[in-house]
């Protein structure tokens, strides 16, 4: 904040930069920005929460995130995603027990050409295929996937 002289127009910069010191925006982070620039708390959290890169919550050792903008929708997304949740236990906007994976939804990465998109760990999986990001996901969590012969 000091880096933005507690203006109030750095608000997104400035939860940016919490964001990534801290990996998330708890509420008593947001408050302390709210406080530090003078503003509404409401305000600091409307704009926490309208934009989908804000985590209102730690996220787990793993974060898989599922892009459900239009392309991937239609591409069938939401069967990734469905077979993720049931596969490792795990409500999309969650953390699993354990805190080792976190499954969000995102709106659009930018990648339409590519649908489905799949961001596990900050790498882009285009063209997402429900298997192929089951493994990928076993593999980072140090799980084989058992095939049925």
């Amino acid at each position: 904040m000091k880096r933005h002289q507690y203006q109030k127009g750095s608000l997104l910069e400035i939860l940016h930069t919490v964001q990534e010191l801290y990996g998330y925006l708890d509420k008593d982070l947001l408050q302390y920005v709210s406080k530090s620039l003078h503003l509404p708390p409401s305000q600091v959290y409307g704009v926490a929460t309208f934009y989908h890169f804000f985590k209102m919550r730690k996220a787990g050792q793993h974060v898989v995130s599922v892009c459900m903008g239009t392309a991937c929708y239609v591409k069938d997304a939401e069967e990734i995603l469905l077979e993720v949740e049931k596969e490792f236990n795990v409500k999309r906007g969650e953390t699993s027990a354990d805190e080792r994976l976190s499954l969000f939804i995102t709106r659009c990465i930018g990648g339409c050409a590519f649908a489905p998109n799949v961001v596990i760990d900050e790498e882009v999986i285009g063209k997402a295929r429900k298997e192929s990001v089951i493994e990928r996901i076993r593999a980072l969590m140090g799980e084989r996937m058992i095939e049925a012969k």
